[in-house]
């Protein structure tokens, strides 16, 4: 049937693939109508080595998933796309934390099924979940669990959270025993064992095969092992027969990788795609209600927020001021948003550690006006900077940022706006070379002050672009506090500072809306995009 596709619709279809791969997007996305791209979606995906995926359908045993980002690399510990939030969907399919955690955030056993401090604080111990295997087949041992905590704590080693995880050494193995000293007391240690990098690799097979041969053939625990995988284009996976935590629903999961959002919507309403995540509300809206579909949007973890970066005219704090409380959020979320997102002040969500409603920065443009007089700006004469942002990962992102500059012009400020892709964002990041503004969405899934305000926010972090020592001498004594009351307090009371001082501008917190066939059931997850192994035919 593939084989006897029209040449228009091969035509379109090469379109997408150059689409997804990223190749002179805003131009080709003008050469397709509405009608094309649910052609698309109606044919399949065609590969860019000539191979295609037909249209999967969720009353087999495959459900395909239209997902919103690429996946760079499948070392789930190494690398930028190591801390991305939005890329661990796919990284928990097929590879094991070292602790476990529900869509309700709440923590449970992983491949630790147990795990503390002593009462000193100055060790840790650990217990490792008895009889499971590698996807090559071979046992999983504590051997392991040693290995990929060793690796991940070499402050060389690539892994951006190195810090962390080398705060623990001189490990002992007592048959499923684990147990370590701790070099410096982290309270988020066993958090972090949920999050971010904190993923248990296979000792003996990386050793055998080296980081290369890892990329070519990923081996993990997890709920589903790698079948196939074509680079910007999509990853097929296979249900692991042998997974611990029992045989998920679908036998086949496939990832589409589809950052462009209207072809996200093409991919659900042509019916090619089952599942998808992160399309425009109006959009949500409209397809929600459709015949075999559903939909919901639920709060999640993610904050939308604008990083300032200390250069040029972000040293001014009028400025910054200014373009924090010129910013109508409410009416972001009313009329752009469709009410799916909540206006906040602090990088704390309300279901985070140290989320605190009584810090408040209220909208005033009028006082954003005499702010800017007093530092020499004006509408006639504005304050200049340029602002980055993505463009289709999150709804509305661009067109939230659209909407921010266009508030900033009526109270003098002018903001050219640099769109990029999210990779690039991380490199720039990473460098400490963002523009004075960007656009980002910072997901925390552990709910803890440090992966919020701390990384965001702590000058020596890699993940930080504000670099003053005001604030880093408020935040470093937290890193260590074993005291809990005083460490969320401590937290609180840097946010309250950073919003006096507007050092960052947070935005919402996010809903994120989930579109699937009436066929599969989906489990929302607070943490981001729901995961395949919590999926089930409905």
């Amino acid at each position: 049937m593939h084989l006897n596709i029209s040449v228009t619709v091969s035509e379109c279809l090469l379109k997408a693939t150059h689409l997804r791969r990223g190749h002179h997007r805003e131009e080709e996305m003008t050469q397709l109508s509405r009608r094309q791209v649910l052609q698309l979606g109606a044919a399949g995906l065609l590969l860019g080595n000539g191979a295609m995926i037909s249209a999967a359908h969720a009353e087999g045993d495959t459900v395909t998933i239209a997902y919103n980002v690429n996946l760079p690399s499948w070392d789930p510990t190494t690398g930028l796309s190591a801390v991305n939030p939005t890329i661990q969907a796919i990284y928990r399919s097929v590879f094991d934390q070292f602790v476990g955690q529900k869509p309700t955030l709440e923590f449970q056993p992983g491949l630790l099924t147990e795990w503390g401090w002593s009462d000193d604080k100055k060790q840790v111990h650990m217990t490792v979940r008895d009889g499971v295997k590698w996807h090559d087949g071979s046992p999983f041992t504590a051997e392991d669990v040693v290995w990929s905590l060793e690796r991940a704590g070499k402050q060389d080693g690539g892994n951006p959270i190195a810090f962390i995880w080398g705060k623990i050494n001189n490990f002992k193995i007592d048959g499923n025993k684990i147990t370590a000293d701790v070099v410096q007391f982290e309270p988020t240690l066993f958090k972090w064992m949920a999050f971010l990098t904190g993923y248990v690799m296979p000792k003996a097979y990386y050793e055998k095969v080296g980081a290369e041969g890892f990329e070519a053939k990923p081996v993990g625990t997890g709920p589903y092992m790698v079948d196939q995988f074509e680079r910007n284009a999509f990853v097929r996976l296979k249900a692991n027969p042998d997974y611990w935590g029992g045989k998920p629903a679908f036998g086949t999961v496939v990832f589409k990788f589809v950052p462009d959002a209207t072809s996200r919507v093409a991919e659900i309403e042509s019916g090619s795609s089952d599942v998808t995540v992160d399309v425009p509300f109006e959009e949500f809206d409209r397809l929600k209600s459709k015949d075999g579909l559903a939909g919901v949007a639920t709060p999640v973890s993610d904050i939308g927020m604008i990083f300032i970066n200390n250069v040029d005219v972000m040293n001014d704090k009028n400025v910054r001021m200014a373009a924090a409380i010129s910013i109508d959020k409410k009416a972001i979320v009313d009329k752009l948003l469709r009410g799916y997102a909540t206006p906040i002040d602090t990088l704390e969500a309300p279901q985070y550690a140290a989320f605190d409603a009584s810090i408040k920065v209220p909208y005033d443009p009028e006082k954003a006006k005499e702010l800017l007089k007093a530092s020499g700006y004006s509408t006639e004469k504005p304050a200049k900077f340029k602002i980055q942002t993505t463009k289709g990962l999150k709804p509305k992102d661009y067109e939230m940022v659209q909407a921010i500059v266009g508030m900033w012009r009526k109270v003098g400020i002018e903001a050219e706006i640099e769109v990029y892709e999210i990779a690039k964002h991380y490199e720039l990041r990473a460098a400490d070379q963002l523009a004075p503004a960007a656009f980002y969405n910072w997901g925390n899934a552990i709910g803890d002050p440090t992966t919020s305000t701390g990384f965001a926010m702590f000058g020596p972090s890699p993940h930080s672009v504000w670099n003053t020592d005001d604030l880093d001498a408020m935040i470093g004594p937290l890193w260590g506090e074993a005291d809990e009351d005083k460490r969320i307090a401590g937290w609180k009371a840097v946010d309250k500072y950073i919003a006096e001082n507007a050092y960052v501008i947070p935005l919402i917190q996010y809903q994120q809306p989930i579109l699937y066939k009436k066929s599969v059931k989906v489990t929302p997850n607070i943490a981001g995009s729901p995961e395949p192994a919590q999926m089930s035919k409905a």
